[in-house]
């Protein structure tokens, strides 16, 4: 199957490496990948909330303040944004594959030094750093994943992979409350090398993005790469069909420059997908750290059930997220996108008007609303990467994903100025404008991409 490329052009060896990459069904080693790089993805969603089920028993033996506590919690925040914005850039110029492996050492290391911490100053240092890798692990292997597959199947395998990381902060709570009493604090940090076990060994089996490789001129080693997939495919009696060779612009392989997501059609797309991420996050992880609190301090509830309730909301959103990932292929991200934000609305302004007065209300309605923009927020890293060419691609995916950081902070403030300002209910009334400005935003800028070849979209 392979096919000699000497002295053709890029662009046109490119467009016919596009054209065989775009036929090869899922195979087995495809399966693999999203395995493997789901199992980093796992214990990255993982290790972002580990720390807050570590967190009362290190108040108590390092006698945290309440200042203290917070700066250590938000710590592994700020450093994703800088992960974010750093690795998107470094996955453009060493590779896909090399990036993730920095990244995984990187917050692995660190979660090995968390073990080590004697005190708040070493646990918020060691979290900040650990943070950059997580955020910087994400959004490359969002674009890796991205890479490998043809535009029907994008939506369906893709989310499929991206459902590990609702499960993983989801996780997190479970573990943390079966290990915590029995073994310590540690114990939690101890669960976290498991991706050191998982991804580097098996990392001899993951092959560098091919459209990673032709963007850069490398079309031998991109060959080898396809030409590989298609053997694969045809040993495991998978049928391949004659690929159809579409013209690809010559700049898909010039060099990557992050200026370029600010100039003509990348602009307005840029400016779309963080408006997206910050209203997705700002109303989701706004309400989802809260609700536990709450429950207790506002309800009444004990710290047990307070913990319940919340853990409902998360289960409901992983079982939306399951749904979301099963049919967005056939709905399409535009249109998913633009109704799920306004439905959203309605059981926001339901909370506002009923005054949000019962733990059911609140249990009901807001489990409602997470639950339909869980279906957002978990699929933006798809979106995203199919927004921008190959040479963009981990960087606008990263650049996009540091504003989730943002909307993931701007949430819980909001939250806490308004419950003590005016009321719980009007928590709900500004997350419900923040829905509307969401769906309106991607309704009127949004660019659908379900079926098209990522190459078409974005020249």
């Amino acid at each position: 199957m392979t096919t000699s490329y000497a002295g053709e052009p890029t662009a046109v060896a490119n467009a016919q490496l596009v054209s065989r990459l775009e036929r090869i069904p899922v195979t087995r080693r495809l399966l693999l990948i999203r395995v493997i790089i789901g199992s980093a993805t796992f214990f990255d969603a993982y290790t972002v909330l580990v720390i807050a089920f570590a967190m009362p028993q290190l108040v108590t033996e390092w006698g945290l303040s309440p200042t203290q506590v917070g700066l250590i919690l938000s710590a592994g925040y700020v450093g994703q944004i800088f992960g974010a914005l750093g690795f998107g850039q470094l996955a453009e110029k060493i590779g896909r594959l090399p990036t993730l492996l920095i990244t995984i050492i990187l917050f692995v290391s660190m979660d090995v030094a968390c073990l080590f911490a004697t005190g708040g100053t070493m646990m918020m240092i060691f979290r900040f750093l650990q943070g950059v890798g997580t955020g910087g692990e994400v959004p490359v292997a969002s674009a890796y994943i991205n890479e490998f597959i043809g535009a029907k199947k994008r939506g369906k395998f893709f989310l499929l992979y991206e459902l590990i990381f609702p499960i993983g902060l989801m996780s997190a709570g479970i573990i943390g409350y079966f290990l915590v009493p029995a073994f310590g604090w540690k114990a939690l940090f101890i669960v976290g090398l498991v991706p050191a076990i998982l991804m580097i060994p098996l990392r001899v089996l993951m092959p560098e993005s091919p459209r990673w490789l032709a963007s850069r001129g490398k079309i031998d080693k991109a060959d080898k790469v396809v030409t590989m997939l298609e053997n694969e495919a045809i040993k495991q009696g998978k049928p391949l069909p004659e690929p159809v060779v579409r013209p690809v612009d010559p700049k898909t392989t010039a060099k990557s420059d992050w200026r370029e997501l600010f100039k003509g059609i990348y602009l307005k797309r840029t400016l779309m997908i963080w408006v997206l991420w910050i209203a997705a996050y700002t109303i989701n992880n706004g309400m989802v750290t809260w609700l536990p609190t709450l429950y207790k301090t506002t309800f009444g509830m004990n710290t047990q059930d307070a913990i319940f309730y919340g853990w409902i909301t998360s289960a409901v959103g992983v079982l939306a997220s399951v749904v979301c990932a099963l049919t967005i292929d056939r709905v399409g991200r535009k249109r998913w996108y633009t109704w799920a934000f306004l439905l959203a609305v309605v059981p926001l302004v339901t909370l506002y008007f009923l005054g949000a007065t019962t733990a059911l209300q609140v249990t009901v309605f807001a489990t409602a609303t997470y639950a339909i923009l869980q279906t957002i927020s978990f699929s933006l890293y798809l979106y995203s990467a199919e927004l921008y060419p190959t040479r963009l691609r981990a960087i606008g995916t990263g650049f996009g994903s540091a504003w989730l950081r943002a909307g993931s902070s701007i949430g819980p403030v909001l939250v806490g100025f308004i419950v003590a300002g005016v009321g719980i209910q009007f928590v709900f009334l500004a997350f419900a404008a923040i829905a509307v400005i969401g769906g309106l935003t991607v309704s009127r800028f949004g660019v659908e991409t379900k079926g098209r070849v990522l190459e078409e979209l974005s020249p």
